[in-house]
């Protein structure tokens, strides 16, 4: 029988890392769409989120740079899940880091409209990648999963 890696402290701070994230951009999104003359409050919950995802970020990759690759322990119905998963999250995560920095450089330099046409692509892919990163980690450390 196969048996799950060990979860590291570490690897359980990523989750989270991650999970906070998520929190956090839900909380500012829903502060935004209530009530838009609050603005900073909105600025202050997207902040901490930021805050999070970057610290995920140096957590993530410090740890990965002493554990390596982590695979995947099944071979059952459950492997597909997991990279179908996998797969999208690790790609959006690549590619939204760029627009993340310009979404947020835009709201600092009150640039309202760009950031508002940037929010509507890019909040629901960070979104998805501090989700599903919340899920690559059940599925890969945590037994009762699987």
């Amino acid at each position: 029988m196969e048996t799950f890696p060990h979860a590291s402290p570490h690897a359980t701070l990523n989750a989270i890392l991650n999970a906070s994230a998520a929190i956090f951009l839900l909380l500012g999104w829903l502060r935004i769409r209530r009530d838009r003359a609050n603005w900073q409050a909105h600025r202050n919950l997207m902040l901490v989120a930021l805050a999070l995802s970057t610290a995920f970020l140096v957590s993530y990759l410090i740890y990965h740079a002493q554990v390596g690759s982590v695979p995947y322990p099944f071979h059952d119905w459950t492997r597909s899940v997991y990279f179908t998963i996998l797969i999208p999250h690790v790609i959006l995560a690549g590619l939204m880091t760029p627009f993340i920095i310009v979404l947020v450089v835009a709201a600092l330099r009150q640039k309202f409209t760009l950031h508002r046409k940037l929010a509507r692509w890019v909040w629901p892919v960070w979104m998805f990648v501090s989700v599903t990163g919340v899920l690559v980690y059940l599925m890969l450390y945590r037994p009762w999963m699987g």
